[in-house]
């Protein structure tokens, strides 16, 4: 299937050129791309143009969750009849397995796994195995060890109408394939029997299939989707394969050949601590892997699983691991035919934005690092053997090897992406509201407080907005106190703040519930606040991370979506940094004024609805459904919840269920 872009807007100001020039650029086989496009450009417009130009699939790196989930949403507007897909870390809490040796502290893992988005990320994976029609919008941890896409295919298990097979014998492929019988809690991945009809939850939660069979043959294959009255029709193709219902899972000969090699390793390794007589380490080594054999000998699984990968996909030490990244590079290999011009592109392949690059490339380059350090203690330690190491992400020149035809997304990209782009910069300046950049004023830090005050008061008297940047978090709080005894509606926003939360914080202050937000770093990228006309940088000129051009740019960049945006910069000296974001912004702002007077565009308000980001805080569960004692009317509500990635309120829901359960 085609990508189709649906959309009633057209590409207006200078998308129409960036869209040319980026697909142009891919079309000729260019490999690296900037796409400097300011806030409120229209940039994720632009990309889906140049998807729909260009026809492959997509992977869209983005630096965290929520950035990821709004770039999905927005995605899945502009293609609702494609497979557009989220891919993020599945847990909603996360402790890895480390060793602290001055206190002599083992933390065991502890994890809290997202079933919806583990199911989330098996429909991405299914879908890029089966589909060219695919994006995939991912956090950083898109580099992260997820397995074989090689064994995840070959261990699919297809069935065909009519085929020849045992009831017992699917049953027992449908568990090496890690789905599990469950007769009374049917849920994704589990199967339930009845009779000659098996039932089996695909692991993505999207449907329901249904095998019936006939002595030993099969003889229907239906479907339904999910819910209270299950409505079932046969399937349109007369056949259907079964996708592993996790990432590890390995043929089952394979596994018996990795749980020997498992073996000769631990020997090996009880050999090297014999020798330095490290006895504790032995003790721990031996129970712990022989435990994990046992299990993975009975079941074809153990806990911590991921720590085998290397044995289980065949690596030899040291050898990269399989990423998503690498699921896109199997599925769709570049296929260079000897008929095609100089400088043409490859045929299939696939694409790759990195969106707010100069935060993304930095998170994907220290990652790998700090998981060695974490790991070696471990195996140091007799806690794990030394191929556990081998299970973790990417590394920077990996990465940069597994990279196809790549843009880079950003307002203030770094010299990095610039080097690799050479020439290939493509800038989007023009907003199709014609709006400018800010304007700048510079003042002193004296009384800056008390200046900041009256500026604030007035922003209220007009009903438009205020953001105040600080440097720490504790002057943050101080002033959001100040400004509330001064009767200012005010709320603080920092890292401490949980990431559910803040979404709730930026929705308010959109609805006027605040007038002004204080904070640190968060008020960065990213975030699409229109009603915000003052931006308010304390102490502009202590150069650092926080003060430095890209940080002010973004900053200031805040208030280039209202009429009225202005900058004022707390400073006493002008720094380099100060400097050149200032001369950025005044560049900017020039081509805009003369694109402007240019067209005759009077620049115009935006007028964008307040919508609901799906990780907003909602009421009280309990108050919601203080009458409700129906569990699968519960259920159908924490189902709904998940789908539409409002993870808090599926959560508070499931632990409601669970009271009723013990009765509370």
């Amino acid at each position: 299937m085609q990508f189709e872009l649906k959309s009633k807007f057209k590409p207006t100001g200078d998308q129409p050129q960036a869209i040319k020039k980026l697909a142009d650029n891919l079309k000729s086989g260019i490999k690296d791309q900037v796409l400097l496009g300011v806030t409120g450009s229209g940039k994720t417009f632009t990309l889906a143009n140049v998807i729909q130009k260009i026809q492959k699939p997509t992977l869209i790196i983005s630096p965290n969750k929520t950035l990821a989930a709004q770039l999905y949403q927005e995605f899945k507007e502009f293609f609702p009849d494609n497979a557009v897909h989220y891919f993020v870390s599945y847990y909603d809490y996360y402790q890895p397995e480390a060793y602290i040796p001055q206190s002599d502290t083992y933390i065991e893992k502890d994890a809290k796994i997202n079933e919806e988005i583990d199911r989330l990320r098996h429909a991405a994976v299914q879908d890029i195995n089966s589909r060219k029609d695919v994006i995939v919008v991912a956090s950083v941890s898109c580099i992260y060890n997820i397995g074989s896409p090689e064994n995840y295919e070959n261990i699919s298990l297809e069935i065909k109408l009519k085929q020849e097979i045992k009831r017992q014998d699917f049953l027992h492929l449908l568990t090496n394939l890690q789905y599990q019988r469950n007769d009374i809690e049917f849920k994704p991945g589990t199967f339930r029997v009845r009779g000659d009809m098996v039932e089996v939850y695909i692991v993505t939660g999207e449907k329901i299939i249904r095998v019936e069979f006939l002595g030993d043959k099969i003889e229907t294959i239906s479907e339904t989707k999910p819910g209270l009255n299950l409505k079932y029709k046969k399937i349109a193709e007369d056949k259907f394969r079964f996708f592993p219902a996790s990432f590890w899972v390995a043929p089952q000969n394979k596994v018996e050949i990795a749980i020997g090699n498992i073996k000769l390793e631990l020997q090996e390794r009880l050999k090297e601590l014999k020798k330095q007589n490290k006895l504790l380490e032995i003790e721990r080594l031996e129970q712990k892997t022989n435990y994990d054999l046992e299990m993975l000998k009975e079941t074809g699984w153990c806990q911590g699983i991921e720590n085998y990968s290397s044995h289980l996909e065949f690596r030899k030490p040291g050898q990269s691991p399989f990423s998503l990244i690498d699921h896109f590079k199997y599925f769709n290999p570049r296929v260079a035919r000897a008929s095609h011009k100089a400088g043409d592109p490859d045929l299939e392949g696939f694409l790759m934005f990195i969106d707010e690059s100069h935060i993304s490339v930095s998170q994907i380059r220290a990652m790998s690092v700090q998981d060695r350090i974490r790991k070696q203690t471990l195996i140091d330690f007799g806690f794990r053997l030394p191929s556990a190491i081998d299970n973790r992400p990417l590394n920077f020149s990996e990465f940069e090897e597994r990279q196809e035809q790549t843009i880079y997304i950003s307002a203030t990209p770094n010299d990095f992406e610039k080097q690799k782009a050479g020439t290939s910069i493509v800038e989007q300046l023009i907003r199709p509201t014609g709006l400018l950049e800010p304007s700048i004023e510079i003042r002193k830090t004296e009384n800056q407080i008390k200046d900041l005050v009256k500026e604030i008061e007035k922003q209220i008297a007009k009903k438009q907005r205020t953001l105040v940047l600080t440097l720490t978090k504790r002057l943050a709080e101080e002033i959001t106190d100040y400004l509330v005894e001064k009767g200012i509606k005010t709320q603080y926003i920092h890292s401490e703040i949980k990431t559910m939360e803040r979404p709730e914080i930026f929705k308010n202050f959109r609805q006027g519930k605040y007038d002004v937000l204080v904070g640190i770093n968060l008020l960065r990228e990213g975030i699409d606040l229109p009603e915000v006309a003052l931006v308010a940088i304390l102490d502009a000129d202590k150069e650092g991370f926080l003060r430095n051009k890209t940080t002010l740019i973004q900053t200031m960049g805040r208030a280039a979506r209202h009429l009225n945006g202005h900058a004022i910069l707390y400073a006493d000296k002008m720094t380099l940094s100060m400097q050149s974001a200032i001369n950025e912004i005044n560049r900017r702002r020039k081509i805009q004024e003369e694109y402007n007077k240019k067209n005759k565009i009077t620049p115009q308000a935006i007028i964008k609805d307040i919508r609901d980001w799906g990780f907003s805080k909602k009421e009280d569960i309990a108050e919601e459904f203080w009458v409700v004692y129906d569990k699968k009317l519960l259920e159908k509500e924490m189902k709904e919840a998940a789908k539409n990635l409002d993870f808090e309120r599926a959560a508070k829901i499931r632990d409601l269920i669970e009271k009723q359960k013990r009765g509370e």
